[in-house]
């Protein structure tokens, strides 16, 4: 795990991430080699079903708060128990994370994301993201109201040798004022380990998901449609 607390690398333009969230309070990377080739496990992450990440860890912490509420709470905007899809994936045919912004891909190397809240107190509080419509990711980029954090998350993908992928998973976070920006660090000083683990568990399922498509796909499949 790569985890950052203060000040912000140079910004690559080539990154989404590093177009929508340059300047950030912290950051979490988590780095994973995939027993894939790119496309693959391109193909993986956008059906991605983040429904299935679990470790006994995420489980017991889920039903202490209540599954639906903590599947909500983590992933997007708090919904009703029946309102809360059996599948949340970061793109293709199943829903997307409700409350959550595309930031945009770049296939089949990165996919990013991005969400607007007070996620620093008891109940988070998420920002209508639709009220960002139609600037979308770039009004996220320009998004600056005080008392609200954004948060930007990117996996990037990169061949690693012939037949396997580097996979990357990062998260930013930004607050725009000092009130919010003192919340946040008392509040993150105690989430943050249980963030890495989620992260490092999603990387986990994908490369679960990617090698067991690699086993199966022909190669006249293995390109990007």
């Amino acid at each position: 795990m790569d985890h950052a607390e203060s000040g912000s690398p140079v910004p690559d333009p080539a990154l989404l991430i590093d177009r929508y969230l340059p300047l950030f309070d912290v950051t979490v990377r988590e780095h994973l080699v995939i027993e894939a080739p790119l496309e693959v496990t391109w193909r993986a992450l956008c059906e991605l079903d983040l429904m299935q990440v679990h470790t006994p860890l995420m489980d017991a912490a889920m039903r202490v708060r209540g599954l639906p509420a903590a599947i909500a709470g983590a992933f997007g905007r708090s919904q009703p128990p029946e309102e809360i899809p059996p599948k949340l994936t970061l793109q293709g045919d199943g829903p997307g994370l409700p409350g959550w912004l595309p930031l945009g891909d770049n296939e089949p190397q990165e996919l990013a994301f991005g969400a607007i809240g007070r996620f620093w107190q008891p109940e988070i509080d998420w920002y209508d993201i639709d009220q960002l419509v139609p600037e979308g990711a770039e009004g996220f980029a320009a998004f600056d109201q005080p008392a609200w954090g954004r948060i930007a998350a990117a996996f990037t993908l990169r061949p690693y040798g012939e037949h396997r992928t580097l996979a990357s998973y990062e998260a930013r976070t930004a607050t725009p004022d000092p009130d919010s920006a003192s919340r946040f660090r008392r509040y993150w000083r105690v989430v943050h380990p249980f963030v890495g683990h989620i992260m490092r568990a999603t990387l986990d399922q994908l490369r679960a998901d990617a090698e067991r498509r690699a086993r199966t796909v022909s190669p006249a499949d293995a390109g990007i449609g």
